[in-house]
């Protein structure tokens, strides 16, 4: 049902955990499933130099958060914004269909503290 990729995600998350004072934090809930994604950023001159997810929710929503954090790590904010749904989901070697909502938690999760980064700039 999930790919070995996925799986490893879910069994051997990276990033997992909550940064100290970070420079941008946001947490969503889908309040269709009740998964809740919570992400934290560390931003040094418009690059993430830091990610650390913390989830709740169905084995795909926590490969997710794992993927979105590895994939961040050393974007520029520029580049963090053009993340598409369809490339978090090939990091983590497709979804069901029925599963695809955790890449959007996901991506909600990061435009939220994206939006927040810009905030505080």
């Amino acid at each position: 049902m999930y790919s070995a990729q996925l799986l490893d995600h879910f069994e051997n998350p990276r990033n997992a955990g909550e940064l100290e004072q970070p420079d941008a934090a946001a947490e969503i809930s889908n309040p269709a499933c009740g998964d809740i994604l919570r992400l934290t950023l560390k931003i040094e001159s418009g690059r993430i130099v830091a990610a650390r997810f913390k989830a709740k929710g169905c084995v795909p929503s926590m490969a997710c958060g794992s993927a979105l954090t590895e994939w961040l790590i050393g974007k520029t904010l520029q580049e963090a914004r053009s993340l598409q749904r369809e490339e978090l989901i090939a990091a983590v070697g497709e979804l069901p269909q029925a599963s695809r909502h955790a890449a959007q938690l996901a991506l909600d999760t990061l435009a939220a503290a994206l939006q927040q980064a810009q905030q505080r700039s």
